[in-house]
């Protein structure tokens, strides 16, 4: 779910316009991001944990020069789920494998994307159907050859 589309239904479950839910949303994560920048844990209960958390200094090898170097400490924001949120992935894994009835989908389900189809592929080139034809042709010609000496 990209952006657009959690903004599509967080307005549907709320009841409000789209601006005013991507307005909010904005504003949450500006909370979010600022509190983590001053060094403070964003708890939201049942849902998960937002942190900054240290990652050491390290010995890394530059695997194109085969040079070792040093990487320096460094801080990076992290993300722990809550048990309520846990558990409402379990189910839904375990869930996954029954067929899903119509009537369970949401009325408030967004408008599903099209898929995006795979690119054509083009026919194979002369050049492809020559070798091709060459290699059946070989394979043909030593199976007489075998043949002849095991008489």
């Amino acid at each position: 779910m990209k952006k657009t589309d959690f903004v599509l239904v967080l307005a549907n479950k709320t009841d409000i316009s789209q601006a005013k839910a991507n307005e909010y949303l904005n504003a949450m994560l500006e909370v979010i991001t600022d509190a983590l920048k001053a060094g403070d844990k964003v708890t939201l209960t049942g849902f998960g944990t937002f942190e900054v958390r240290d990652r050491a200094a390290r010995m890394v090898t530059d695997i194109r020069s085969k040079e070792k170097k040093q990487t320096p400490a460094s801080k990076y924001p992290a993300f722990s789920a809550g048990a309520v949120l846990k558990d409402a992935v379990r189910i839904v894994a375990k869930d996954a494998a029954k067929p899903v009835s119509t009537s369970a989908v949401s009325s408030t389900a967004t408008k599903p994307t099209p898929a995006k189809s795979a690119p054509s592929r083009a026919t194979p080139s002369k050049a492809v159907a020559k070798s091709a034809s060459l290699k059946t042709a070989k394979s043909s010609a030593k199976k007489p050859a075998t043949k002849a000496k095991h008489k």
